[in-house]
């Protein structure tokens, strides 16, 4: 199994530079390659002639490009063409809003296309939603596989690795079913699945190798469930008893009632913190349900019982918010509640250490920082994950280290189906906020196409006159980091200089600093920039009551969640708030996403639809969707291998040391995993 940790940067064709390229992918040894599943796949068998193609239908290409020409549409969108042929005839291939393709598809290259078909006066056009370029020296396989990139790294390369490590190391990979349980169960072996998820010989094929890696997820996920339980079991608790009328003070102060649903899954949690076992409970509610003032008030039961609580969040802007809502809802009971992130200055972060370690700070919020060796808390009593399917459960575990058995409270806006819920998170118990305070307007949300898109924007102008503020989300390029900042910029020197020239527009990407990034929103806040520009990282947390309109570029390329994550970010004041998503779909998922998103603005209800129109999707060109590190398992179309991996589990470790098993989930699920060298 050691062999699997060796350090990609050894592996023939790779050394020190493409080495930092596959980190940025996460990729860091040939047990990361081998779980790099492709996102997609292109059969060159399945190709339809030119001449064939019928208007409306998707389909796929195979040809030579000719002539290539940019251009700029009316409403200010980039298009890139290219000029297609085969022996049947010709077509004209065309790229939206994507640039840098001009870098990509260059005249005499061969090509296989995939998209959707539009027959005109002018001739046959396809809107391409999946391109490669195909090189005399590709691998000779009728199906290739389709990986996520990044700045300088190429299809081309990222399969010449994969097929290294699949020749030479799969013998070196655990195999953890007995032949035995791999009959019973219908599973292939471990080594069959690496090769045909990669490069599948058959659509057969492939579906046996997924069955085995999404089995193979689930039951690890399993395992590792129950080795958390069994450690929690084993270090003891905490008993929350209060020794003060803090959290009576603090509910008193409110400028709100707190809701139905808020009181009962405060009941929940305040039951579980006074229990003689550690709470490790999930709290669900949808973007704007209160799930933070619940949080606030658990933190003030571990408060005055004598305990410490930290909060941990994604990102560096969540945890500025929580850190402002936290410091107003306790500073004037005597309650110390310091911020730790990566960006926090050094000679800070010591005097909060101190603070931390001899309990002067009483509740510590912070990003992923909080997890660092050398945080010692004096007493912690609760931890708050937010966003938990932004974190792992080694995350969660880790924080929880920080004290002896502590209350564990996992929040997430990201509403999951009750079965889900309890599948993904099996070790926690469940609690929904599943009512919206009084009062609160829906937003309306409209899908606008892109030749409407100056329309949009001079709508958006008459409502910044009134006083309003807005969001503009830029599309995302999947397949570079560098141009997600591109796209940023370009959207932010459009809107500033030719849209909105007498405005104040703000820009904030995940690149900025986190002084800027901080500066950008406390002006926001406070009025002084009136459009922010910005990347999904606004997606959670953000809470300015002012902005009342959110514009959603190519909005085609954000899932159904995170559109409605994003939606949330508005309608949190008092104006009536719009929500306008700029997309051209080109696929029946994509309109289907959209339709949804457009209709309901309930966060539950769309993760249901969610799931109906996912569904098991099509072989060729999934997307394989994955849930709290789960590469290949699917919890929409996958409950059934839940039930059954559980039951594998319980047989597992009957046949299997600790040691092993422990070892396997580390290597799985534990990205700080020392590489090894070849």
């Amino acid at each position: 199994m050691d062999r699997l940790l060796h350090d990609l940067q050894y592996i023939k064709g790779v050394g020190p530079r493409r080495s930092k390229q596959l980190h940025r992918l996460g990729l860091d040894s040939v047990f990361d390659l081998l779980w790099n599943i492709p996102r997609a796949y292109f059969n060159r068998s399945n190709t339809t002639p030119i001449s064939c193609l019928q208007n409306g239908q998707p389909a796929s290409i195979r040809g030579k490009v000719g002539v290539t020409a940019t251009s700029r549409s009316r409403g200010g969108m980039i298009i890139f063409k290219a000029l297609v042929q085969d022996q049947s005839g010709t077509a004209t291939a065309v790229w939206f809003n994507q640039p840098f393709m001009k870098g990509v598809i260059k005249s005499g290259q061969e090509v296989f296309l995939t998209g959707r078909v539009r027959l005109s006066y002018d001739g046959v056009q396809l809107q391409v939603s999946e391109y490669e370029v195909i090189a005399d020296d590709d691998p000779h396989f009728q199906i290739l596989p389709v990986y996520g990139l990044t700045e300088g790294l190429s299809q081309k390369l990222l399969r010449s690795l994969t097929l290294t490590s699949l020749r030479e190391y799969i013998g070196f990979y655990p195999e953890i079913l007995s032949e035995e349980l791999k009959q019973k169960y219908k599973l292939c072996s471990i080594g069959y699945a690496f090769n045909n998820i990669h490069f599948p010989e058959t659509r057969e094929s492939y579906r046996q190798a997924r069955r085995r890696l999404a089995m193979e997820e689930l039951l690890l996920f399993q395992l590792q469930i129950g080795k958390a339980e069994k450690r929690a079991a084993a270090e003891g608790y905490v008993v929350h008893k209060e020794k003060s009328e803090l959290v009576g003070k603090i509910t008193d102060r409110l400028s709100f009632k707190l809701t139905p649903a808020q009181r009962r899954v405060v009941r929940e949690i305040f039951a579980d913190m006074e229990a003689p076992c550690p709470m490790n409970r999930l709290l669900q509610g949808d973007v704007g349900a209160g799930k933070t003032v619940v949080a606030a008030l658990a933190m003030a039961k571990a408060a005055a019982s004598g305990f410490q609580a930290a909060i941990m969040a994604p990102t560096e802007i969540l945890a500025e918010q929580h850190y402002l809502t936290m410091d107003n809802i306790f500073s004037a009971q005597g309650v110390v509640v310091a911020r730790l992130t990566g960006g926090t200055p050094a000679g800070e972060r010591r005097l909060i250490l101190e603070g931390v370690k001899n309990g002067e700070i009483d509740i510590l919020v912070g990003t992923h920082a909080l997890i660092q060796a050398d945080i010692v808390f004096d007493s912690l009593g609760l931890v708050v994950i937010d966003e938990q399917h932004r974190f792992g459960v080694r995350q969660r575990a880790a924080l929880s280290r920080k004290g002896t058995a502590p209350d564990v409270l996992v929040m997430t806006a990201t509403p999951i189906p009750r079965t889900l819920a309890l599948t993904v998170y099996g070790d926690l118990s469940l609690s929904v906020i599943d009512q919206l305070p009084p009062g609160r307007k829906a937003v309306k949300t409209r899908v606008v196409k892109p030749e409407d898109r100056l329309k949009v924007y001079h709508y958006v102008q008459e409502q910044l006159t009134r006083g309003a503020q807005a969001y503009v989300v830029c599309p995302l390029v999947e397949e570079s980091e560098k141009q997600d900042l591109q796209a940023a910029v370009s959207l932010y020197e459009e809107l500033n200089t030719r849209l909105f020239p007498g405005l104040n527009v703000g820009l904030i990407h995940g690149r900025l600093k986190p002084a800027d990034k901080e500066m950008a929103m406390r002006m926001f806040k406070q009025g002084q920039i009136q459009i922010l520009v910005s990347t999904s990282v606004i997606e959670v947390g953000v809470d300015i009551p002012n902005a009342a309109i959110m514009v959603i570029e190519q909005a085609e390329r954000f899932g159904l969640s995170q559109l409605h994550q994003l939606r949330g970010r508005v309608g949190r004041g008092q104006m009536q708030s719009y929500c306008f998503l700029i997309a051209n779909p080109k696929t029946d998922e994509a309109v289907e996403r959209l339709r949804a998103i457009e209709r309901t603005a309930d966060g539950f209800q769309l993760a249901e639809e969610d799931l109906k129109i996912r569904g098991p999707g099509e072989f060729w060109g999934v997307r394989q969707h994955g849930l709290d590190g789960l590469k290949v398992a699917n919890l929409s179309k996958d409950l059934k291998l839940v039930e059954i991996s559980r039951q594998l589990s319980r047989e597992l470790m009957s046949c299997h040391t600790d040691m092993t098993i422990e070892k396997y989930i580390n290597l799985k699920f534990n990205k700080s995993n020392q590489v090894a060298p070849n």
